[in-house]
């Protein structure tokens, strides 16, 4: 193999995702290994080094055609300096994981947050089609965001620009969000917000779909709820209303304020699709300025599991580009 490659690293509870990436953003490569969660995380990078280098051997690289490596990583992470301060579900604090990476790897290394990372895999190879003022929403157990701005990632005084998940939606009364506030849009708009929402519905007004599929699998799911809205369950297609209501009102006033070209939505719930879409866009064109509702694109996600690769990449290559340029 004689191309250059970026290395892609996606960090999850679970597994780790690891690609290596051309220059033009093209997989030469992918794999995963187990996240090594015990002793607080403190053998996931020795994992991730050495995979990459025995990968790297086995598919015929030079180490002199690794160029970078970046990371996608959940939590809160001081991008600067490439310390994430904290990762609840890897165990680490105050973690220096671009130092520790450089050391082993004797490579560049970038780290940021991984729904960031998720946003430049869509701008760089996916639904963003290279748009430099792109959105990125994840609809996943969470809602997690991504701001590209004038091509580069948002990141704001600590770091933590982005956290679209936690704009407030529902200003009193809302459900209580993990993150210590009530009302987020998470709590609304997330799968685990609208199967919430679901069962509540279905347990003040036990009837039609919702209620057969309570009866049988004694719960609701945000699947359940898409599946029924898709057949005409009215139930359902309340639910739906309700949670992209906050949605669109939301990214309405996200692209009120930072007037992006398109904005990405991905994560599981994203696999509703054109209806999703279709009513997200009811409410965005209800509360966006009318230009800026006429020139924002809604699309859905089309790299799913790859995005965080890929975007991790793309981190990798602008870091390269950046230090042979000083």
């Amino acid at each position: 193999m004689n191309k250059n490659v970026f290395v892609g690293v996606d960090i999850g509870g679970t597994t780790v995702k690891l690609a290596f990436i051309d220059e033009i953003g093209t997989i030469q490569h992918k794999w995963e290994i187990k996240t090594a969660r015990e002793e607080a995380g403190k053998y996931i990078l020795r994992d991730v080094s050495e995979s990459i280098l025995t990968q790297a051997k086995e598919f015929g690289f030079k180490k002199s055609q690794l160029l970078a490596v970046g990371v996608g990583a959940p939590g809160y992470i001081d991008v600067e300096n490439g310390v994430i301060i904290e990762a609840v579900n890897l165990g680490w604090k105050n973690y220096p994981i671009q130092k520790e990476l450089e050391d082993r790897l004797q490579l560049p290394a970038v780290i940021d947050n991984d729904a960031n990372v998720a946003a430049a895999g869509e701008k760089w190879k996916g639904a963003g089609n290279g748009a430099d003022n792109l959105l990125a929403i994840t609809l996943g157990t969470g809602v997690g965001g991504g701001v590209i701005a004038g091509g580069e990632i948002v990141h704001g005084e600590i770091g933590m620009a982005g956290e679209i998940g936690h704009i407030t939606s529902v200003k009193s009364g809302g459900a209580s969000c993990n993150c210590g506030k009530t009302g987020c849009l998470e709590t609304v708009a997330s799968a685990t917000g609208i199967a919430r929402l679901a069962m509540e519905s279905v347990h003040t007004n036990p009837q039609g779909y919702l209620k057969r599929i309570l009866d049988e699998h004694r719960n609701v799911s945000a699947k359940d709820v898409f599946d029924g809205a898709n057949q005409g369950d009215e139930l359902s297609l309340s639910i739906v209303r309700d949670s992209t209501e906050h949605l669109g009102f939301a990214m309405a006033n996200l692209a009120n304020a930072l007037n992006p070209e398109i904005i990405v939505i991905g994560g599981g719930v994203s696999r509703a699709g054109t209806l999703l879409v279709n009513y997200i866009r009811q409410s965005f064109d209800k509360y966006a300025i009318p230009l800026i509702a006429k020139s924002t694109t809604i699309k859905i996600a089309t790299l799913g599991n790859d995005a965080g690769v890929i975007g991790a990449a793309w981190l990798a290559k602008q870091k390269s580009a950046h230090e042979i340029s000083i």
